[in-house]
């Protein structure tokens, strides 16, 4: 009955090939404008670590010093390099990881011109708390990470740039004047959330290179995003380098993030927190009311907005943009039923049921909605084309805005959802005319 009803949907749609086209590109655009808006949202809003950002916390003290300071109330969104160097010495969390980028100069070893490149700077937890793959090789130790080692983990489009795709594991890389051991390559890598860097910029690509925390101090590297200071250097601070001057005074540059597996893990990690502060605050510091905070990377990510408020009310507005021209189909799908009406009486008459021609009606709605959807998601694909020449592709040649396969999933429905909207109403008038009407005609 299916098959019957298709062919019979396929000779209507080639009986009126105009009205069909205005139909057709009618679903197309609705579903075009809707899917790219949607999937704008879903690659912002959706998990940037499957099946680890429910144990992953960000940590926040209330370390401003300065009375006067506007930001008594709330903590600041960064710690301190003594803050964090105290952290890492406790074994509360599974695992845990200070971080801040910096930038550095690489000098090829063919003799090639140097050129700036973005610097990570993390523990060897990092990369099993954000789930990084590799290429080649893997993470430093966490006693390469107490020494520290000369060790770096680049990725894999910058070892394709200096090694040629080879495995360069062993090998060395120049970074300033300081010669570095590569121990891993990371696989291909863009995650639409940098979910460690929500602080700053997250939705920018990963850095091309990642090297021990406490190589920061040995190498001078500064911080290159966001640093806060509530006072100035102490006598005797000023003669350092600015980046010595940050570790030993009350800068604020690092994040901080904790893996804590369970509640009682979280748990036990603020009672820890609260200790360390009381402890702090026996030694002068942190004279504001105590406000430590654990915040959950999804709850963060809420938190510092970091999926725009714009996106889900665009997609939103694209639904109802769906909903208004399936709406306005309801005329054309009308009409061109209504045009063989003498036909459906005759076949009223001779026995077919009101259910029958609904459905054989209702069939021709969806053909049409789901051909639509087809050129809808063709339109969406020139529409995400047009987002990310604004958001640019990653360091793999990936696109920021892609269809996956839910979005095309999606698409789908909303193709059979504009076909049913626009074809209910005409499909039930047409079978609910009496035949004879018809037939008088005839």
């Amino acid at each position: 009955m299916l098959l019957y009803n298709l062919r019979l949907a396929w000779k209507s749609v080639r009986r009126y090939p105009v009205l069909s086209a205005l139909i057709l590109l009618g679903i197309a655009l609705g579903v075009g404008v809707s899917t790219t808006f949607i999937t704008a949202y879903h690659v912002l809003a959706r998990d940037p670590v499957p099946g680890k950002s429910d144990s992953l916390y960000y940590v926040r003290m209330n370390s401003w010093g300065a009375p006067d300071s506007p930001f008594r109330q709330d903590p600041p969104p960064l710690i301190t390099w003594r803050d964090a160097q105290e952290l890492l010495k406790s074994r509360v969390a599974a695992r845990s990881t200070a971080t801040f980028a910096s930038l550095a100069t690489v000098f090829p070893q063919d003799g090639a011109r140097p050129f700036r490149q973005g610097i990570r700077l993390v523990t060897a937890d990092f990369f099993p708390m954000f789930a990084t793959p590799f290429r080649y090789g893997g993470p430093w130790s966490r006693e390469a990470d107490g020494r520290p080692e000369p060790v770096a983990v680049i990725s894999s489009a910058l070892n394709d740039r200096l090694f040629g795709g080879a495995n360069s594991v062993g090998r060395t890389i120049r970074l300033e004047n300081h010669e570095l051991k590569i121990v891993g390559v990371l696989g291909p890598w863009r995650p639409r959330v940098r979910a460690y860097g929500l602080i700053g910029d997250p939705l920018g690509a990963p850095e091309p290179v990642f090297l021990p925390l406490n190589l920061a101090a040995p190498f001078e590297m500064q911080p290159s995003e966001m640093q806060m200071n509530w006072r100035t250097p102490l006598p005797g601070e000023e003669k350092l380098p600015y980046a010595s001057q940050l570790m030993v005074g009350e800068s604020l540059f690092l994040g901080f993030w904790v893996e804590l597996p369970n509640p009682e893990a979280v748990k036990a990690y603020k009672s820890y927190l609260d200790a360390y502060v009381a402890e702090q605050k026996k030694l002068g510091r942190f004279p504001h009311p105590a406000n430590n905070r654990v915040t959950s990377m999804l709850d963060l990510m809420a938190e510092l907005r970091v999926v725009p408020p714009q996106t889900k009310a665009l997609a939103a507005i694209s639904l109802l943009f769906l909903v208004v021209a399936a709406l306005n189909l309801i005329g054309l799908f009308l009409g061109k039923f209504l045009a063989r009406a003498s036909n459906v009486g005759v076949r009223r008459a001779l026995g077919a049921s009101r259910l029958t021609i609904f459905v054989q009606h209702l069939v021709e709605c969806e053909l049409m909605g789901l051909a639509g959807g087809v050129l809808g998601v063709l339109f969406s694909l020139a529409g995400l084309a047009l987002l990310n020449r604004v958001y640019g592709d990653g360091p793999e040649g990936v696109a920021f805005f892609q269809l996956d396969v839910p979005m095309i999933l999606a698409a789908v429905a909303l193709s059979l959802l504009a076909g049913a909207i626009a074809g209910l109403y005409p499909a039930w008038r047409i079978c609910a005319i009496p035949p004879a009407r018809h037939l008088k005609s005839q």
